[in-house]
């Protein structure tokens, strides 16, 4: 269901809604907004609408933003996570009406009243906040009631045209669904206005395939979910030409009215063409392409056609063996080393899961240890043992084994991943960090900036994920060995 590039735990990342969720429609509708964003929406063959640019665009360039129209809080970090920019903190400040909300300040509160007095009613009545996506349609549906579905020029489409996919869900689904549709109405306050239950279940599948996770101020975890209506119109592709961040708020946006709004952030990766279609990818890269495809169908419900999939480009890289001197092993050995590898990824989860986690360790040598003569340096499950190992080891502060695995798992992504790829730039920038911690400063240095190199395009200068590699770099410049 949901998505977002900045989680990087090695687990979630990329995608919004399918590239079937356009409905039809063939004329194409430009912006007309005070800031002429230069996008329009145009009729993209069987994927539907889409979303193009009108002039020429570069690495890095705010192709748009957009505010969310509603968004929520998880569940499990509602009592971690600031209801309003949802920033992590340390005693964050609660609603006394529902003691469900929790705020970084009264500012932050102030700023979140008009879209959560209507909330904190409700679940004083019932005694208990519902489930995340009910907590959401439920804001989507005060806001249609009070802006008529349509907040601002800006908005290029209405949650009515946007595709739910209902037709397609399974049997276990649409049984979720219809348990989610039943407690709303628990929840749904008899003095607002009534929804029809098809409309509430149509809601109910526009998030579930058009919901965009928003992560915290660092990026390094999933904390909500949103809707980003214009956001539901950019189609995929596996090898996008943008990406999407979540920027939390400033108060140095010439715009007054994204000083505390968070947003997203729709960014060029290179050169786009006037023209051409906007693209960004729903799911991570880093799975083959049939496993990609396999993922899109499941979630998204189309069969992704990109020339990535198509043709398999880098399937070779993702599943390569060791070549030495022309020597490779053979298919039962390479066949047994993947299927314990799938069976270790496994124990590795539950290990961590329990915060076991000299035992990850413990079961990420031991693969390691088998992996190593037989898998090439991109292969999958050779990096998602290493990612795991050197994240691990960090925690336990044991450097010098983490910065070794981390530079080879930097080593097999820079040659996966697109360049300007946001995960490949956090990847580093953890990889930097690592290697500062083992003393290799020279080493940390190098990775810190490629990182910075990165993230600069993907999250832009003032993100604060980009602030920090910035302060990050002081330290660098000033060591000894840099001072000249």
């Amino acid at each position: 269901m949901l998505w977002g590039v900045d989680r990087v735990d090695g687990k979630v990342s990329t995608g919004n809604s399918s590239s079937s969720l356009s409905c039809s429609g063939q004329q194409s509708v430009t912006m007309t907004v005070e800031k002429m964003d230069p996008v329009e929406v145009f009729a993209a063959g069987e994927k539907g609408r889409g979303l193009r640019v009108t002039k020429e665009m570069s690495a890095g360039d705010v192709v748009f933003a957009e505010a969310s129209f509603a968004a929520v809080v998880f569940d499990s970090l509602s009592l971690q996570v600031c209801h309003s920019c949802f920033r992590r903190q340390a005693n964050p400040h609660r609603c006394a009406q529902c003691k469900f909300a929790y705020y970084c300040d009264r500012t932050c509160q102030r700023a979140a009243w008009d879209e959560h007095k209507q909330e904190c009613s409700a679940i004083k009545k019932i005694g208990k906040a519902p489930n995340e996506n009910v907590r959401l349609v439920a804001r989507i549906l005060w806001r249609i009631q009070k802006d008529t579905g349509l907040v601002s020029d800006a908005q290029l489409t209405t949650l009515d045209l946007l595709e739910d996919h209902l037709s397609k869900m399974s049997p276990e689904d649409l049984k979720e669904l219809k348990v989610d549709v039943q407690h709303f109405y628990n929840y749904w306050p008899k003095k607002s206005k009534p929804v029809g239950e098809d409309y509430v279940s149509h809601l109910f599948g526009v998030i579930n395939c058009n919901g965009f996770t928003l992560s915290d101020q660092r990026g390094l975890q999933a904390v909500g979910v949103g809707l980003f209506p214009n956001l539901c119109l950019v189609n995929h592709d596996c090898w996008p030409n943008c990406t999407v961040i979540l920027n939390p708020g400033n108060q140095t946006a010439l715009d007054a009215s994204f000083h505390s709004k968070r947003r997203i952030e729709l960014r060029a990766l290179g050169k786009i063409s006037e023209g051409e279609e906007l693209t960004v990818s729903y799911v991570d890269f880093l799975n083959v392409s049939k496993d990609r495809q396999r993922l899109l169908k499941q979630q998204y419900y189309f069969d992704c056609k990109c020339e990535h999939c198509t043709s398999g480009i880098k399937d070779d890289l993702m599943t390569a063996v060791r070549d030495t001197d022309g020597h490779k092993p053979s298919a039962d050995v390479v066949k047994a080393v993947t299927d314990f590898s799938l069976q270790a990824l496994v124990k590795i989860e539950e290990a961590r899961t329990k915060g076991n986690f000299h035992e990850v360790v413990k079961i990420c040598r031991e693969s390691l240890e088998k992996q190593d003569p037989v898998f090439g340096g991109t292969n999958l499950h050779l990096l998602r043992v290493l990612s795991t190992a050197s994240e691990v080891l960090s925690f336990l502060q044991q450097f010098t084994e983490a910065a070794g695995y981390a530079q080879r798992m930097v080593d097999g992504y820079t040659k996966l991943y697109h360049p300007n790829n946001a995960q490949l730039g956090m990847a580093i920038m953890r990889a930097g960090v690592t290697h500062w911690h083992a003393g290799l400063i020279e080493a940390a240095h190098g990775l810190i900036c490629s990182a910075y190199a990165i993230l600069i395009i993907t999250h832009g200068a003032h993100h604060p994920i980009t602030k920090d590699l910035e302060v990050k770099q002081l330290p660098l410049h000033h060591h000894p060995q840099w001072s000249h």
